[in-house]
Formats: C-alpha cells, structure tokens, sequence
C-alpha cells in the first residue's frame, strides 16, 4: 500500500510581491471595493471575519494599547516628578547640614518618611573588613546594585537580613563610601530600575562629604 503524504503545492504567486505591491498602493481596496466584503480571514473565536471587520478589530486594538502607553507614561511623569520636588526640599536640608552625623541624620529620616524604607546607611569601607571589601569590589563594580543580598552581606551592611537593597558608590574624594538603602519588600529594589532617584541623591552627597 503506498503511503500518502501531504506534499504542499506551490503557489501559483509570489506573495511577497503582492505584499509589496499594496504596500505601495495602498488605494487599491477603495478601486475595488466589492474585495473589502468578499474577502475573509480566519478569527480564532469568531471564525472567518471580513477584512474591514479585522481591520476594525486591529485599529481598536491599537487604540488601547496607545490608551495603556499613555496612561504609563503619565504614571512615570507623575513618579518623576514626585522624586524631583522629594530631592529638592531633600537638598535644601542636607546643604545646612554642619556635620556628617546631621547628614546622616537628614538623609535617613528623609527617605524612610517619604517611602518607608528599612535602613538608609553610609557605610566607610575599610581595606581590613573583608566583607565590606568584597561588596565594594563585586556587588559595586559597576556603581550600583539593585536587587538582593545573601544573609552574610545584609546582616554586614544593615544589622539584619531586609528584603531588596539599592547600593551605590560615592566618588573617590569621598573615600571609599557606600550609600545603602534597603527595603523588607523583596521586589521593591530590581536590577531593571532606573537610577533616577539615587543618582539625584549621590551627586549631593559627593559634593557635601568631602567639605564635612
């Protein structure tokens, strides 16, 4: 018995020519009409619809997703500049600071009053506390770190195992510093958020140390 196998044909048409050619002609369907209606296209729920009906269900499509990307982008503008007005009363206080303790001091209950972290630290790294110089040198290679910590590291930097971290080193005029901010919500601190906050914050701080 032969076996039978389902060899498909070739088609009589190139179909990409015929893409490119309404592409280019994009007023093809309004000189022909009657195509629009007589022309189906498989729906996965609704069967086959005509093309001006998908058409219609891509254009609304778009319009919501256009609808979400608006509404995300305000949502950053407003968090953007939230974190600009923050910084700025933030900065008023920290330059009339006269020592490092009432920097600290500032800092600290600024940014656990305005988003409730756990712990806000400057942390001096010395060449004799190994895990301190290994967080400097691996976690902090590139500048920042943003995300968790083992026990050993958290329990070195904050007393106590917290959730997520965000870390950044100081420039060098400071010394070797390290600015920790952490959180008891393990999400909150991810590798894929943006700086915008911390970045506002260490370039204050490595103008104000140095002079205190």
């Amino acid at each position: 018995m032969t076996e039978m196998t389902n060899v498909k044909k070739p088609l009589p048409f190139d179909e990409i020519l015929i893409r490119e050619y309404l592409l280019d002609n994009p007023d093809f369907f309004s000189r022909y009409p009657e195509l629009l209606l007589a022309m189906r296209i498989p729906h996965a729920e609704r069967g086959a619809v005509s093309l001006v009906q998908r058409q219609q269900e891509m254009l609304r499509s778009r319009v919501q997703q256009l609808e979400e990307e608006i509404t995300s982008l305000m949502g950053m503008a407003t968090r953007n500049e939230m974190i600009y007005m923050f910084n700025t009363q933030l900065s008023l206080k920290m330059l009339q600071c006269e020592d490092l303790g009432e920097l600290r001091q500032e800092l600290s209950e600024g940014l656990r009053t305005q988003f409730h972290f756990s712990h806000v630290r400057l942390i001096t790294v010395h060449d004799l506390d190994s895990e301190l110089s290994k967080i400097w040198s691996k976690r902090l290679s590139q500048g920042y770190y943003f995300g968790r910590l083992t026990t050993l590291e958290s329990k070195r930097l904050f007393g106590c195992e917290v959730g997520s971290v965000a870390l950044s080193r100081l420039s060098e005029q400071c010394g070797q510093v390290i600015f920790a901010i952490a959180s008891q919500d393990a999400m909150h601190f991810h590798p894929e958020m943006d700086h915008l906050l911390l970045d506002q914050l260490k370039q204050l701080l490595d103008h104000l140390l140095p002079k205190l």
